[in-house]
């Protein structure tokens, strides 16, 4: 049953929709709607928020609530339809000539992967850490090493129960951003020449590190808004001998997909029967745009298959490297392979995300980047549906900062890619995002880097780029000529 405060919210939500209140008009104020509603005060906070997450209306200070221009929704792009046989996977040198060209200043940044870091409270950080190290008794030097600051593991392990997944403080291990920790659990649970179930299109970093490990990838069906294909991975399952699943369920990387709640708990049921772990990366999971944070997989797991990694540096703190794992069953593995590399996340870091943590200041500051984040998702869908060629479809997540472009068939990625750099502007094209150089009428854009000014100009420029590439013949990575 919906709560009241999602019942007014919808109310508001269709009247602006109707066009009783119409883009920038300012709506009833929370004194209005508790005298005309009959709600507290709180319920008409959480509707506003609720609005505000979604890009329907905007707070402005001192003034009140005001109606957002809406988009019309956009055609979602088409579900994947990958290879079904494992393959190797030859990923990065075309990872590192795309990404090289996102560290130019001057380059608007569509095709970066991090969010804009003036969103980031660098500043409040900062004196954190400085203020934390000070405080700091010099034996917690070597107590921090792995598997880390135990009073961080301990507040995580709380805001796991807070979220309604059961995750203790000894399976935890802190890590040097989510990408170690990710590593960490392939490295648990494989070895060479394994097969490693994936998404399609998946996240070029785990095609990366399928490849540092020598691993094959098995392509699983994955549907733009849903996620992962349930049907097509039980299929891949009873093919072949998988031996760790990759999946994002939350925001996925590049599409933004979330997986529907019955699906997540069907897909660890499922991989229990199988025995098979699932590596579940998260890390884009605080920036969801409704009122409550979405389950992870991790939630469902009563057997310690689900190795649950995140990382502060997509939400809190961009470059501190700070990640970690909930490893279940697995934690004494990672924990021993984290001793033989790195050892320790820097004891610095980790002291600046406690301070920040224990002042109770996370979750302000998520609010007011979730709104931040809800407003760019809204400009860049507009001007991609306004500026890029007809019969383009883009995703509309639920959160996070990307969006996945499926342009016409006659559009080139590579070209509009290239294209698009020699006027300042940087995308991340299709195939970065297959073993098999797939997606190439694809592109990725990051909302949440570029300004305002720079997204709307940007996509402005890139739509019409786009009706001036067209396909052109590229030679396939490596291990999609072997596998040919």
């Amino acid at each position: 049953m919906d709560k009241k405060y999602e019942l007014l919210a919808r109310e508001l939500e269709a009247s602006i929709s109707e066009g009783t209140f119409r883009p920038g008009e300012r709506l009833p104020s929370v004194r209005e709607l508790v005298a005309s509603r009959g709600v507290s005060p709180s319920t008409v906070f959480e509707a506003y928020a609720l609005l505000e997450s979604r890009g329907v209306v905007e707070a402005r200070p001192r003034a009140g609530y005001f109606a957002r221009q809406r988009s019309a929704a956009a055609p979602q792009p088409a579900i994947s339809k990958p290879a079904t046989s494992p393959r190797p996977v030859a990923i990065h040198d075309l990872v590192m000539e795309v990404l090289g060209s996102v560290r130019d200043h001057d380059v608007i940044p569509l095709g970066s992967a991090f969010p804009n870091p003036a969103l980031f409270p660098l500043e409040r950080l900062a004196r954190g850490m400085g203020a934390g190290m000070r405080r700091l008794e010099p034996a917690r030097m070597l107590r921090d090493l792995t598997p880390g600051n135990d009073e961080l593991r301990r507040q995580l392990a709380l805001r796991y129960v807070a979220h309604g997944t059961l995750a203790s403080a000894d399976e935890i291990v802190l890590t040097s951003g989510a990408m170690e920790a990710l590593n960490l659990c392939l490295q648990a649970v494989t070895k060479p020449g394994d097969a490693v179930a994936i998404e399609s299109p998946a996240f070029y970093g785990c095609l990366q590190a399928l490849e540092r490990l020598g691993l094959k990838a098995v392509e699983i069906a994955t549907h733009p808004r849903d996620g992962v294909q349930l049907d097509s991975l039980a299929a891949a399952l009873q093919r072949q001998a998988i031996k760790a699943c990759w999946f994002m369920p939350n925001l996925q990387n590049p599409t933004g997909a979330s997986m529907p709640a019955d699906n997540r708990k069907a897909l660890v049921e499922l991989l229990a029967r199988h025995r098979v772990p699932l590596i579940e990366d998260d890390v884009y999971a605080e920036l969801y745009f409704g009122v409550r944070r979405p389950l992870p997989a991790k939630s469902f797991d009563r057997e310690g298959w689900v190795m649950h990694c995140s990382s502060f540096s997509k939400s809190l703190a961009p470059g501190y490297r700070v990640g970690w794992v909930a490893a279940g069953r697995f934690v004494r593995e990672v924990e021993r392979l984290k001793l033989m590399g790195t050892i320790s996340v820097a004891v610095p870091s980790q002291v600046a995300v406690l301070e920040f943590l224990l002042r109770g200041a996370f979750d302000r500051h998520l609010r007011q980047l979730r709104a931040t984040l809800a407003a760019q998702q809204a400009l860049a869908v507009r001007a991609i549906t306004k500026h890029f060629p007809a019969g383009t479809r883009v995703t509309t997540p639920d959160g996070g900062y990307f969006l996945w472009v499926e342009l016409p068939r006659e559009v080139d990625a590579f070209a509009l890619h290239g294209l698009a750099l020699s006027h300042g502007i940087s995308l991340a094209p299709g195939p970065l995002f297959s073993g098999g150089g797939r997606f190439t009428h694809h592109v990725r854009v990051n909302y949440g880097h570029p300004t305002a000014a720079q997204l709307e100009s940007g996509l402005r420029t890139v739509g019409k780029m786009a009706g001036l590439t067209r396909r052109t013949e590229r030679p396939a990575p490596a291990a999609a000529r072997a596998s040919s």
